[in-house]
């Protein structure tokens, strides 16, 4: 089944001024944990919008067994796990696909 989860940044990194090190590898992590995930087959896509003020947001389309395993794979990405980002999990059903 495909999932879709939408990340959020904190309100602390709205601001660009605001980002520390360990931020920017907390997301660096992240990066790469997804890259890993596509390689595997278990992500779809993932991206972000570009705009850059408090409506910004990420998505990341993968499949998972069941909504467990859904949410269990949302809450191992780096960015969730060290609190940077907020997550929502949402089932979702692809209809077209390039």
């Amino acid at each position: 089944m495909e999932y879709l989860y939408r990340l959020t940044l904190i309100k602390r990194l709205l601001k660009e001024e605001n980002w520390t090190k360990a931020d920017e590898k907390i997301v660096t992590d992240h990066f790469h944990h997804l890259k890993s995930w596509t390689e595997e087959g278990k992500v779809v896509m993932a991206g972000r919008t570009t705009n850059e003020d408090a409506s910004q947001f990420g998505i990341v389309i993968f499949y998972a067994t069941n909504a467990q395993e859904a949410e269990h794979m949302m809450n191992e990405d780096p960015a969730i796990k060290k609190g940077i980002m907020k997550g929502e999990l949402f089932p979702f059903k692809i209809a077209l696909q390039g």
